[in-house]
């Protein structure tokens, strides 16, 4: 209603005066309603840009390589399930000990070592000098060989073991030393072959059906089936040696824990589902700890918080991981803290200034900064030393951070990522200022992540575990090999090292194989 289509006031009682006010307060009230709608409608369309731009910024980071087609893929698949298959197979005779005669399977027939390959000799002898019976002097009297094929840096060789025989002159008694130990009873693979595939296979990120194409190229043909073999026959060698690497890592008063998704085949399908890495990580040495460092990886078909309250059954201590509600069962009996991690506070404000340069996000990225500029000093100083300084100097910017925060969500939206962010850093808040009184405790849990990028990088090269063996067997090499390198050694060295050693090594020394207990071998074992 306008004011050429109002009707002429003055000629109005006071029923029709009142009457029209009343219908023209009900068209105001209608339009404010109408306007109220429109803002929040237009605020929700905002918030809904704000979130796709986001997106957007993330998936441009994560995508990387060509695109995927149909057919390899299908093809790498079946190929890795076979040879988890395979690696199964190995892993389940070494626990029987012996192999078991199957008539339903063909063996696959041991092909002769390439007679281009040079040879190196090395002759066992018997350590006695005179026959042990009559003390007679010991004559030749023929010998055994047997070959083993090794890797040593750059080349394959060929190792013969010679073990002659001697005979006793006084009374014909015949002496002959024991074969040397080999990794895999009756198998033709050196420790440093072994060493070099399951490497090749978990730090370089080449699987195996590449690696046999590799081979073939220097004369040596290995079929994927038997590199499957030696695969699941050497993680089953070692999984003693990890279960001592784990009592160590659990000993410890903190740790760094994270998990990472993995695709897995399903049985029967082809299919694939997503199973989990977690890694749990000790090290202690920004606090100035000699304590070696270690890492531990468990493979699970889930992400059920279950996993993680089996696996810290026997820690006591603190947790630094992210705010993945799975923890919460750990923290409920009060036997372990919760410390946060700042790097993913900071990641959501990074996001935020990547997708649409959010100047609030480019403070907060800025006042978190300063705190780890003060980690930056005190890297490397003993606990008491870093507890003082934090209290000193980080303990007031947080203080200031949290207050600024608290102040910006006031003025935000409550549907935006700004806020999620900010309501992300004031939930952890507790957990996240932890570090300051602590000075054991890191400003986040960065240590954690950095031992997942192998396997970040394996899932990129070779996209699946065949099974959820498969994954067992990668979290025991992860293991080892990621241990390896914290402790400054060549994994390959080391591995190389622990095969040649472990056969003959009494099980209830284990931890002398460990990374910090290990000694050059005494022997010439290439």
């Amino acid at each position: 209603m306008d004011a050429a289509t109002l009707p002429d006031l003055d000629q109005l009682d006071f029923p029709a005066l009142k009457a029209l006010i009343l219908t023209l307060n009900d068209r105001i009230s209608t339009h404010q309603q109408e306007i109220v709608s429109q803002r929040e409608q237009l605020a929700s369309r905002d918030a809904e840009i704000e979130h796709l731009k986001l997106l957007i910024a993330k998936l441009r980071r994560q995508q990387f390589g060509r695109k995927s087609e149909k057919v390899e893929r299908q093809i790498e698949q079946l190929e890795l399930r076979l040879g988890e298959l395979e690696a199964s197979r190995a892993e389940r005779e070494v626990r029987e000990s012996a192999p078991v005669a199957t008539p339903d399977r063909a063996r696959p027939v041991r092909r002769a070592l390439p007679a281009h390959l040079p040879r190196e000799e090395r002759r066992v002898l018997p350590q006695q000098k005179s026959c042990p019976d009559c003390g007679g002097e010991l004559k030749h009297l023929g010998e055994d060989v047997s070959e083993i094929l090794e890797r040593v840096p750059e080349h394959f060789q060929v190792i013969r073991q010679v073990r002659p025989k001697l005979a006793c002159t006084g009374c014909d008694k015949i002496l002959q030393a024991k074969a040397l130990s080999r990794p895999i009873a009756g198998g033709v693979a050196g420790p440093g072959l072994l060493a070099h595939v399951l490497v090749s296979k978990y730090c370089d990120h080449t699987p195996l059906y590449r690696q046999e194409e590799i081979y073939a190229r220097e004369g040596v043909e290995l079929d994927r089936s038997t590199l499957a073999g030696w695969v699941g026959a050497t993680s089953q060698l070692i999984e003693p040696l990890v279960e001592a690497l784990r009592r160590h890592v659990m000993s410890a008063e903190k740790l760094h824990a994270d998990d990472t998704p993995i695709p897995v085949l399903a049985p029967g399908n082809g299919k694939t589902k997503i199973g989990r890495l977690w890694t749990y990580v000790r090290d202690d040495r920004p606090a100035a700890d000699l304590s070696p460092p270690a890492v531990w990886f468990a493979y699970t078909p889930d992400r059920k918080g279950e996993h993680p309250e089996r696996h810290l059954a026997t820690f006591r201590g603190t947790l630094q991981a992210d705010a993945y509600s799975g923890y919460n069962g750990v923290y409920r009996d009060g036997r372990i803290r919760q410390a946060g991690c700042m790097a993913h506070v900071r990641r959501k404000f990074y996001d935020l200034v990547e997708a649409h340069k959010s100047p609030l996000a480019r403070e907060a990225i800025e006042r978190i900064g300063a705190l780890y500029a003060i980690e930056g000093e005190i890297r490397g100083r003993p606990p008491e030393e870093r507890q003082k300084i934090r209290q000193q100097r980080s303990r007031p910017l947080l203080e200031s951070l949290r207050q600024w925060l608290e102040e910006a969500l006031t003025k935000l939206s409550r549907k935006s990522d700004t806020a999620v962010a900010v309501r992300y850093a004031l939930g952890q808040w507790k957990a996240l200022e932890l570090y300051c009184d602590d000075g054991r405790l890191e400003i986040d849990n960065n240590t954690a992540e950095r031992a997942l990028r192998v396997v970040a990088l394996g899932r990129k090269n070779f996209l699946f575990a065949g099974s959820d063996r498969g994954g067992e067997r990668a979290a025991l090499v992860y293991s080892l090999l990621g241990t390896a390198k914290l402790n400054g050694l060549n994994p390959e060295a080391y591995l190389r090292e622990v095969l040649a050693r472990i056969p003959d090594h009494l099980i209830n020394r284990i931890e002398e194989l460990l990374p910090w207990n290990l000694q050059p071998l005494a022997s010439t074992t290439a």
